[in-house]
């Protein structure tokens, strides 16, 4: 596994059905066993030339399971927060765990996705939290936002493979740092060098 992702958020938002879209390309209408711990799963794709595997982790949203989700978050280089486009508790708990990933996990990206986008297709008024809110919010925190359909499919494929992107190019951008480094200190033992023998 390349890249280690780990979905957060209240139970019942929807994780599990965004993994199952995701990697098999169904959706399973309820009702769902809420998980318990943690799912794991790996879909390998492209970006550009290179092959990239995501390897996700869809924790359980109770928060009796809260310690057990810290376990898988860490170390993972990009995280999902989910809410409930219908739920605006659901929201306050996203927040949650945007803290506990800033606190804990400082090189973790952080993806906020808005699940069940189909809901407000049939009725707007189901919609529970604002638009505007949520991109004011990502954009405080430097995160990117998706909302989502599991059922659709809306923006699912979309979500991934940001994640896979920014992923390699982060991965690059450490890799070329560290070259340069190394390349100054290769510049800088010739002239050393030379200068020892004036």
């Amino acid at each position: 596994v390349d890249a280690k992702v780990v979905l957060l958020g209240q139970e019942s938002v929807g994780k599990s059905s965004l993994v199952e879209r995701y990697v098999h390309g169904r959706f399973r209408p309820g009702p769902y066993q809420n998980t318990i711990g943690a799912a794991f799963v790996a879909k390998a794709m492209a970006v550009g030339e290179q092959s990239v595997t995501l390897g996700i982790w869809d924790t359980a949203g109770s928060e009796r399971y809260e310690a057990m989700s810290r376990i898988y978050y860490r170390g993972a280089r990009a995280a999902v927060v989910c809410y409930d486009l219908t739920d605006s508790s659901s929201f306050q708990r996203a927040k949650f765990w945007v803290n506990e990933l800033q606190n804990f996990e400082e090189n973790c990206r952080i993806y906020l996705c808005g699940t069940k986008s189909d809901l407000l297709e049939e009725d707007r008024r189901k919609r529970g939290v604002d638009f505007h809110d949520v991109q004011d919010y990502a954009d405080e925190i430097k995160a990117e936002l998706f909302e989502t359909s599991s059922k659709t499919g809306q923006s699912v494929d979309e979500l991934f493979q940001k994640v896979a992107e920014d992923f390699v190019h982060f991965t690059a951008f450490q890799v070329m740092t560290e070259d340069k480094g190394v390349d100054l200190g290769q510049r800088s033992g010739p002239y050393l060098y030379s200068c020892c023998h004036h």
